[in-house]
């Protein structure tokens, strides 16, 4: 006769075997592929290069163009690709304003097989000063290949 406490360990170690394969079947299931990443690192490589030209429409295509596109800084949410790419430049409505921009400590998550979420570290050299903080984007694979969906910058 099993006794109550091993007939509960055997139970739980059954469920344990069974959950498991589940689990990391789901985990390895959210992990890009390599060229999925490298596309990613692409289109934040040329936004990089676009705004280091002082061309902010060439950064904003990086951005799905999108009605639903969200921009998040502080306090402030900005909805639509149009009224985001209005208050870049806005914003940067100089060269000096726009200075030279960096991206680093990038990490890429996938969250399926047609979003991803990208952390990462951002800073502008200016001649006056040299802000920087961090980022957290969401990417969506959309009809124009890897696009940010949700920008939120701190």
């Amino acid at each position: 006769m099993i006794r109550p406490f091993r007939h509960r360990a055997i139970i739980a170690v059954a469920i344990a075997g069974l959950i498991n394969p589940v689990l990391f079947a789901a985990a390895e299931s959210s992990r890009l592929g390599s060229r999925d990443e490298a596309e990613i690192r692409t289109v934040l490589s040329a936004q990089v290069t676009a705004w280091n030209r002082g061309d902010i429409d060439g950064f904003m295509k990086g951005y799905a163009r999108s009605a639903a596109t969200e921009f998040v800084a502080g306090d402030q949410l900005t909805r639509g690709w149009q009224t985001v790419r209005d208050r870049y430049r806005k914003k940067y409505d100089s060269r000096e304003k726009k200075g030279t921009l960096t991206f680093s400590e990038l990490k890429i998550t996938g969250l399926g097989n047609d979003a991803a979420m990208v952390s990462g570290r951002w800073g502008l050299v200016r001649q006056k000063d040299k802000p920087h903080g961090r980022f957290t984007l969401l990417f969506r694979r959309t009809s124009e290949g890897w696009r940010i969906v949700h920008d939120h910058t701190s």
